[in-house]
């Protein structure tokens, strides 16, 4: 089948990859523009940029599409069968969703109608949700709202982090996709109860709030890895929480307060957590055992103090 594809992030990857694999004639990749990066802010390609390069596939990286006749019709020109995007990052005008001969196919990390937007895979851990999934949707122009080809659900325990939840996800999106193509299911209308939504995060998602209860703390904590990343302060230090292990009930103690010298810190509601890797700027993550060798912290030290 004659393939654009359109995505920008790790996720998007190994679809990209599987695609190839399963011998679609990909004719061009879409991607954002490399963006400033590191401390020397030099321009870095995206991870999808580099894999397509390795495969020898034309990459474009417009910086926006909407609006953009001299792009819409470029589109237009590669006659596409069908277009696969995963996680590309614009939206999609109508032109160009209407212009493959199968329309556009999104690989979106969500079971929906759950977690429509930018942030479906943090969403569900943030959330406290039991799975996760993948669904294939035909894209329209509303924001995920098209009707779903296939959906695929994958169980969300204690242990679950983004990081391993996304490449989970993303690599069950490839597979889903290749048998998409070659399977042709007839399309579901999404259905109308159930609808939730992802805001995109920002850095400050990350900082912990010590009145929330423990069992709230470590979903943060595991939603946000490794980005925003979960941090708080010690003092005028910003300290990034890598992972946290809920202790249950603790006695006494005011939020944010360390009850014992393994870093215990009381939550809310009269729980508490232990931070067990923890990084300060400029470092690397480490265990909190080795943290604590070097620069100790005292009991009774409250963390997040203003």
């Amino acid at each position: 089948m004659r393939l654009a594809f359109m995505g920008t992030p790790d996720f998007a990857v190994p679809a990209l990859y599987a695609l190839h694999d399963a011998g679609h004639e990909i004719v061009a990749v879409y991607t954002q523009p490399p963006r400033p990066a590191g401390r020397g802010q030099a321009l870095r390609p995206s991870p999808v940029q580099h894999a397509a390069e390795a495969l020898g596939i034309p990459v474009r990286s417009p910086v926006r599409v909407k609006k953009n006749q001299s792009e819409l019709e470029a589109f237009a020109a590669l006659e596409p069968d069908a277009a696969v995007v995963a996680a590309y990052g614009l939206i999609l005008p109508a032109e160009m969703l209407d212009a493959p001969k199968l329309g556009c196919l999104n690989i979106h990390a969500s079971l929906l109608p759950r977690w429509r937007g930018a942030s479906p895979i943090q969403s569900a851990i943030l959330a406290g949700d039991t799975e996760s999934g993948v669904t294939i949707m035909q894209m329209d122009i509303g924001l995920d709202t098209g009707a779903m080809l296939a959906s695929v659900p994958v169980p969300i325990t204690a242990e679950t982090t983004a990081s391993t939840l996304h490449d989970e996800l993303a690599a069950l999106g490839a597979k889903m996709i290749v048998e998409v193509l070659a399977e042709r299911p007839a399309p579901v209308v999404q259905p109308e109860e159930g609808v939730t939504y992802a805001a995109r995060l920002t850095k400050d998602d990350g900082r912990i709030d010590w009145r929330q209860p423990a069992e709230v703390i470590d979903r943060q904590v595991r939603a946000l890895t490794p980005w925003p990343g979960a941090f708080t302060t010690l003092g005028d230090v910003v300290l990034k929480i890598g992972s946290v292990q809920p202790v249950g009930a603790v006695a006494g103690g005011l939020p944010g307060e360390v009850v014992d010298e393994a870093l215990t810190v009381v939550c809310g509601g009269g729980t508490g957590l232990r931070i067990t890797r923890l990084q300060r700027p400029g470092r690397g993550m480490v265990e909190a055992a080795a943290y604590l060798r070097g620069r100790p912290v005292a009991v009774g030290t409250v963390l997040g103090g203003e």
